[in-house]
């Protein structure tokens, strides 16, 4: 499979256009999300066959923050890919995910709640 990044609720065009640039000499598929395929899982989002999609169209709440869902890196490309955001200056993305063989069925509002829960408990 292909190296890709999900990237949902990018801010705004200025944020968005920083991450895209910090990613294009890395050589990574990244697909923004529209709010519409948040009903989707995350696995037919990073382009899974094997995964049914869902069907209709999202019609719930944007998302509170950014979210990354990183699929088929290596971890020295994930590394890459997370040094070149740190040094975009698009800000700050606490809320990011490694597609695995459990995530790949949740949605965005799974995985993002999941990852929401995870940092209230390390942070208390």
């Amino acid at each position: 499979m292909n190296e890709t990044i999900l990237l949902f609720n990018p801010q705004d065009k200025h944020t968005q256009f920083k991450i895209q640039k910090a990613l294009l000499p890395l050589k990574v598929r990244l697909h923004i999300i529209s709010k519409e395929q948040y009903n989707q899982p995350l696995g037919v989002l990073a382009g899974l066959k094997e995964l049914q999609p869902a069907e209709g169209i999202f019609t719930g709440n944007e998302l509170p923050d950014t979210m990354f869902v990183f699929a088929f890196l290596s971890d020295t490309k994930l590394n890459q890919v997370l040094q070149a955001l740190r040094k975009s200056g698009a800000g700050s993305f606490p809320y990011k995910a490694i597609l695995t063989s459990t995530n790949q069925f949740w949605t965005a509002h799974e995985c993002f709640k999941e990852i929401a829960e995870e940092h209230r408990t390390m942070n208390s």
